[in-house]
């Protein structure tokens, strides 16, 4: 008991302690309280002032911007109202201004309804004036007609007969003495040029001819030609593409062809063959393919040669094959690749002398005829022909033009053109270079003659200088000076459209005029 005391002792002091210490701290928080209540009732005073200050800031601001927004209002109602008041006033005008031309059309539709009437009566009176002068010319005409016993339509035609016929004496008249002006000098100096040009060139005028006939070494041959029934002669045309005429010409065959090229396989494989003696379808066949090679190498040796020769570097093969073609091919017994090599150096020559491109002007002499190595493949002028196949190897334009227009088969557009025609037209011209059969010579000759006896006012017409030149005769009572021009020009104008012929015709219309009077 006395043990538990002091422990009793102890916890009652601990109470006490403890109550002691909950009295102090609700005391000291109920005083916290206070003071927090108090500054709280001091900070929504404050609050209260402060929204009373705002709000009655915001109230005046707006006031204000009511105020200026009042006072923008009024003056933009203002300047509307003025905006409105001018536009009144323009629309006012513009009444003012429509009723005015309102007005103004309205005077001016009277005036010219008024005006309309005035016309129409004019009119009326017009219809019946021109009446009044149909009948009246009606009359003249009638009147003219019975003096000139001629019709309205045969009048009208004599006068423009007249009118033509005196337009064309007096164009016959200036073509004339332009052409005597001109003529006199370019013949001077075209002469001076082809003389030089023939002087500088010269060449044999001995051509080889093209051989159609093989010599066998007697008949007894030709039976072996032929073969058994025939074969060994077909098995040859066959092999060749031509024909084998065996007939009793003595110890002679007939190659017949248009193929060039293939006639001459055929003439050397036959020429093989005879000297052979060996004669049979599998030789023939075999022959005929080393002909045709050695053919093929000869064309190709006789392109390069002339190539050479002229001093051209570059060709496309194929077309220099067609250009050695040319040497199995002849015109009027005149060997085509000569004439064509003898064109290329006369107009190198006459190019020389113009001062412009030889190789051009011999490209063109030398490619000009090469229309003739296909001209039994493709139909049409050998011109022309040899102008395409230019034209698909890439050859120059000026070469293919002058190709195209040395026949004129085209306008001559430049001097390269009329270079051509001159050179070809020399090499064909010169003595013995062609020859042509005498019944086709005569023929022509009769058909130059026909022609121009066809023309009126033509007397008499003659052939002269081998059917080169042709002398027309006319009536001079019917043929002026200057209408001579004009037929010379007509005649050779259907001469070139109905004849066919080497080189070219001079046409030469003479007018004779005699005055007689006798001293008495």
């Amino acid at each position: 008991m006395q043990q538990l005391l002091p422990i009793v002792t102890a916890a009652a002091g601990l109470l006490a302690g403890a109550a002691f210490a909950w009295f102090l701290v609700r005391r000291g928080a109920v005083g916290d309280l206070r003071r927090r209540r108090a500054e709280g009732d001091e900070l929504l005073r404050k609050a209260g002032e402060e929204s009373e200050s705002i709000l009655r800031k915001a109230g005046i601001e707006a006031k204000e911007v009511v105020i200026r927004l009042r006072a923008e209002h009024e003056r933009e109602t203002e300047a509307a109202r003025k905006d409105m008041e001018r536009m009144e006033e323009r629309i006012g005008k513009r009444q003012e201004n429509i009723e005015r031309k309102n007005d103004l059309i309205n005077s001016k539709e009277i005036e010219i309804s008024r005006k309309e009437k005035g016309l129409q009566k004019k009119e009326l009176q017009l219809k019946d004036r021109e009446k009044e002068i149909e009948g009246l010319i009606g009359k003249q005409q009638e009147t003219l007609e019975r003096i000139a016993a001629l019709t309205q339509t045969q009048a009208r035609q004599q006068v423009m007969t007249s009118v033509v016929d005196e337009a064309k004496r007096l164009a016959a008249k200036e073509i004339k003495q332009l052409e005597d002006v001109t003529r006199e000098e370019g013949e001077k100096k075209a002469r001076d040029i082809v003389a030089t040009a023939i002087q500088r060139y010269a060449s044999d005028t001995v051509q080889e001819r093209s051989v159609s006939v093989v010599q066998l070494p007697g008949d007894d041959m030709k039976g072996r030609i032929i073969g058994r029934e025939g074969r060994n002669i077909r098995a040859l045309e066959a092999a060749t593409g031509v024909e084998f005429i065996v007939d009793d010409t003595p110890e002679s065959v007939i190659i017949s062809g248009f193929d060039p090229v293939r006639r001459e396989v055929a003439r050397l494989s036959l020429e093989k063959l005879v000297s052979d003696g060996r004669i049979h379808p599998n030789r023939i066949e075999e022959v005929v393919e080393k002909s045709s090679e050695e053919v093929q190498k000869n064309i190709k040796e006789a392109g390069d040669r002339a190539l050479m020769e002229l001093g051209i570097a570059r060709m496309h093969p194929d077309l220099i094959k067609l250009v050695g073609q040319l040497r199995y091919r002849f015109s009027y017994a005149q060997n085509v690749l000569v004439h064509s090599m003898e064109t290329a150096f006369l107009g190198g020559l006459m190019a020389s002398e113009l001062r412009v491109s030889v190789r051009t002007a011999r490209r063109a002499g030398l490619l000009h005829d090469v229309g003739k190595a296909v001209s039994h493949q493709i139909e049409g002028s050998h011109a022309v022909v040899g102008a395409q196949l230019l034209k698909k190897f890439g050859e120059d334009p000026v070469v293919v033009h002058a190709v195209a227009a040395h026949h004129e088969d085209e306008r001559p557009q430049n001097v390269f053109a009329f270079l051509t025609a001159a050179a070809d037209a020399v090499s064909g011209a010169r003595p013995g270079a062609r020859r042509e059969v005498l019944e086709t010579y005569l023929k022509r000759v009769e058909d130059l003659e026909k022609i121009c006896l066809s023309f009126p006012g033509v007397d008499k017409s003659f052939a002269v200088q081998a059917g080169r030149e042709v002398r027309v005769l006319v009536e001079s009572q019917r043929v002026s000076d200057a209408d001579a021009a004009v037929l010379a020009k007509d005649i050779a104008q259907k001469v070139e459209k109905e004849l066919s012929y080497p080189g070219q015709i001079k046409i030469t219309v003479m007018r004779e005029t005699r005055a007689v009077e006798y001293a008495k």
